[in-house]
């Protein structure tokens, strides 16, 4: 079988990760981003277009296409409809034609280089394709192509689906569990995660236990409320915020192995790939869980926290060292079992052989 990815970013990772699955099992699979990821990881063929993330950009989406473009929060968002699905503006429009004319050549390009017509099932990691009308997909989808969309993150939520798109989308999945309530058919998988890349930490040894917290969007994190709460418990205890924020992803991660304890977010959402990332490492982590997923995965290895129990559960963690190994040893173990990508990639095919 041969699958092609196609996606705007290679967002934490998570489509080249798919992409390494897929080839170990014996699939041949291509990874295609628009532009290349800020954080630095791993492409595969990237077209680096031009007008999609420039200096300024989240502030002139906002301007043409109002706050609800950009808004990402810890919270679920409250819909008026089911998918929500995207509609732009006149001026949104504009813009996007005006984008998509310097696209058109390279996009062209590429996809005669690789022979597109090769592929039997594409897979859209953000629900788009190269196209804001969906026009490339509808004409895969002639083609006899399957299409699959993954929705990996704010994507459902802030900007919901492509109408074009979703109307012929063989197969919706999912690796955020709260996006279950976001889409009347879509199904829940694991983020593809390869723990065997992340060794288990030594942590710093300095007589502070150090409490970690990674956020790439305050807001999203539920930060205002987080680095407050550990700024007071270093007023009492042996604690020290380690506050890892705006970094090369190599330089992180160092910093993440230093942790004895790591907080992922609060809010609504459940954990991320940064969560996921400490959980491999041995470090205990505390998160929110999006709604129903403590009661579907009970034996998860998260300290479940929100914002009136967050000073307590951290508090139990400093002041037990065996309770920490203990959450930090289930952490590694449970990632490794669910979050494998293999496991993750037979699912998706799988459900693609029962739609």
């Amino acid at each position: 079988m041969n699958i092609l990815h196609i996606a705007p970013f290679n967002v934490a990772g998570v489509p080249i990760t798919f992409v390494k699955a897929e080839r170990q099992l014996g699939f041949n699979s291509r990874l295609i981003t628009l532009a290349k990821n800020p954080r630095g990881y791993e492409e595969d063929i990237c077209l680096d277009l031009p007008f999609l993330d420039f200096k300024g950009f989240t502030k002139f989406k906002r301007l043409i296409g109002g706050k609800s473009r950009t808004e990402i929060t810890n919270q679920a968002p409250q819909l008026t409809e089911i998918p929500q699905k995207w509609i732009p503006n006149k001026i949104e429009k504009l813009f996007i034609v005006f984008r998509e004319h310097f696209w058109k050549s390279k996009i062209e390009n590429v996809l005669d280089q690789i022979n597109i017509d090769q592929f039997d099932v594409i897979q859209l990691d953000g629900g788009i394709g190269f196209y804001r009308n969906g026009r490339d997909i509808l004409e895969l989808k002639r083609k006899g192509k399957k299409i699959i969309c993954c929705y990996t993150g704010s994507d459902l939520r802030v900007r919901g689906v492509i109408p074009q798109i979703d109307a012929v989308s063989d197969l919706n999945v999912s690796v955020e569990f709260d996006h279950l309530s976001l889409h009347p058919k879509i199904n829940h998988v694991f983020f593809p995660f390869d723990a065997s890349n992340f060794k288990l930490v030594a942590s710093k040894k300095d007589g502070k236990i150090h409490i970690g917290h990674s956020p790439t969007n305050r807001a999203a994190k539920g930060s205002d409320v987080i680095i407050p709460v550990v700024k007071e418990l270093e007023k009492k205890y042996p604690a020290k915020l380690v506050l890892i924020e705006n970094l090369p992803y190599k330089q992180a991660l160092e910093l993440k192995a230093q942790c004895h304890i790591f907080i992922d977010q609060l809010g609504d959402l459940g954990y991320g790939i940064s969560g996921l990332e400490s959980l491999a490492m041995g470090i205990p982590t505390c998160s929110c869980l999006a709604h129903g997923f403590d009661e579907k995965y009970p034996d998860n290895p998260f300290v479940v926290v929100d914002e009136t129990n967050l000073e307590q559960r951290l508090v139990q963690l400093i002041k037990n060292k065996e309770l920490r190994y203990k959450k930090g040893a289930e952490g590694r173990e449970w990632v490794k079992q669910f979050h494998d990508p293999i496991k993750v990639v037979q699912q998706i095919r799988k459900l693609l052989l029962d739609e």
